[in-house]
């Protein structure tokens, strides 16, 4: 602006001296020569004006550009700082996660081992989680800065007061499912009727209490429940009818049982699976949840909560497009399962995140936030407590972060409309 105001203001000064020198009809009774030097000297003048201008005008474009420069600098420089580009020093956040070093956390993993939290100006350490600790309690304690947590479990700490709030959504999918031996014949939540049913507790039992009041049966009468370890032993050894599950973990493990009748390993046909997902009592689980109080009051660690989930969806992505890669990340990162099993749980993981069924992951879709709220609160315990007395109060889950997350990372694909799951081949033990 300031460019095209000088250049008019200059335009105008020298067509004033050529109009006063012009000057009006009365003059024309001067005499020709007079009139002559007038014209000389005004169009010298007029040229001399013309010029001063036109050195002006340079001056002026050479200050506005070098102006303009700097402002074109200055704001790319404030774009790559928001897009999480170069920075003084990482800035320290903490993860806590439910269970240990796993394939079912390889996206966090894989940001951290591909740079993408450093690329966010981020030094994340990820804290192992174990029978004993609770991730969201151990957030709500300030003992961590993000968690993540199956949403049913997060939900009944906030209700009992902890200040957290579910920021991505990273599975969509529930992974649970009830597993017993073909011969038992139980294909379904009517047939748990009778029978030994096997589950962790600690809130993990929820979807199969869910699944036997759908089947119309009373869990404290007609199902014999009772505690299962985090493993398959109990099903394999005959103590139980049927044992839980996770697509991405237990059910590998009978898998790579080696079948005493035919000395080789175990194979699909010889077991049953009662999806919950299927059954429609699937609950979401995994998400990233954040501090409640400090995203509204402590912008700094929202950008955070933003930079940090920015990340972590494109490590998901990353393994989606990397299975092998991730299994080996996680795995050098200190777990200590097999690469077979490895493998596995990453490639089952990533169905349960792929495709997102909306404009990227880690969006909250209401339908299923409202499913896993029913079902928490209108599902009984064999005490008769529901895991929820009421609807979460406000606050529980956002979507913005996500949304400012999804724009740091461009054109990085968070659909995955073209996924397809890899073949997986276990091995025994899961080598």
């Amino acid at each position: 602006m300031k460019r095209s105001i000088t250049r008019a203001t200059a335009g105008l000064a020298a067509l004033a001296l050529v109009a006063g020198a012009c000057g009006s009809d009365d003059d024309s009774s001067a005499d020709d020569s007079g009139d002559a030097e007038e014209t000389a000297d005004t169009e010298a003048a007029a040229d001399e004006a013309e010029a001063e201008s036109d050195e002006a005008n340079d001056d002026v474009d050479a200050d506005a550009d070098a102006e303009e420069t700097e402002d074109t600098a200055a704001a790319d420089d404030a774009a790559e700082s928001d897009a999480g580009g170069e920075c003084d020093e990482p800035e320290s956040v903490s993860l806590q996660l439910q269970w240990f070093t796993q394939a079912q956390f390889g996206g966090y993993y894989a940001a951290i081992d591909q740079g993408f939290y450093e690329d966010q100006c981020l030094d994340v350490e990820i804290k192992e989680g174990a029978v004993e600790i609770v991730p969201q309690t151990e957030l709500a304690n300030g003992n961590a800065d993000f968690a993540i947590a199956w949403v049913p479990k997060a939900l009944q700490t906030r209700e009992a007061g902890a200040e957290i709030t579910n920021i991505a959504q990273v599975f969509e999918r529930s992974g649970t499912l009830q597993v017993s031996f073909a011969d038992a014949g139980i294909t379904s939540p009517a047939d748990f009727e009778g029978k030994t049913i096997g589950n962790w507790g600690f809130g993990n039992e929820y979807e199969v209490f869910a699944a036997i009041g759908e089947a119309g049966l009373d869990p404290a009468s007609d199902v014999e429940l009772v505690g299962q370890q985090f493993d398959m032993v109990a099903l394999l050894e005959g103590e139980i009818d049927a044992a839980e599950a996770m697509t991405y973990n237990e059910y590998a493990q009978v898998l790579e049982a080696v079948n005493p009748d035919t000395g080789e390993l175990y194979q699909p046909e010889d077991f049953n699976v009662v999806n919950y997902e299927e059954e429609g009592v699937g609950m979401l689980q995994d998400a990233i949840w954040a501090d409640s109080t400090r995203l509204a009051d402590d912008e700094a660690y929202r950008d955070q909560a933003v930079r940090f989930v920015a990340a972590s969806l494109q490590g998901w992505a990353y393994c989606r497009d990397n299975v092998e890669e991730c299994a080996t990340i996680v795995t050098d990162a200190g777990s200590t399962l097999g690469a077979s099993h490895q493998q596995w749980m990453m490639n089952e993981v990533n169905k349960l995140i792929w495709p997102a069924s909306g404009e990227s992951i880690g969006l909250i879709d209401q339908e299923a936030w409202d499913r896993t709220v029913e079902i928490s609160k209108n599902t009984p315990n064999l005490e008769g407590a529901t895991v929820l007395a009421e609807d979460p109060a406000e606050g529980a889950f956002t979507n913005d972060i996500v949304t400012e997350a999804v724009a740091l990372l461009g054109d990085v694909d968070l659909v995955g409309a073209d996924f397809a799951a890899i073949e997986v081949t276990l091995n025994e033990g899961g080598e």
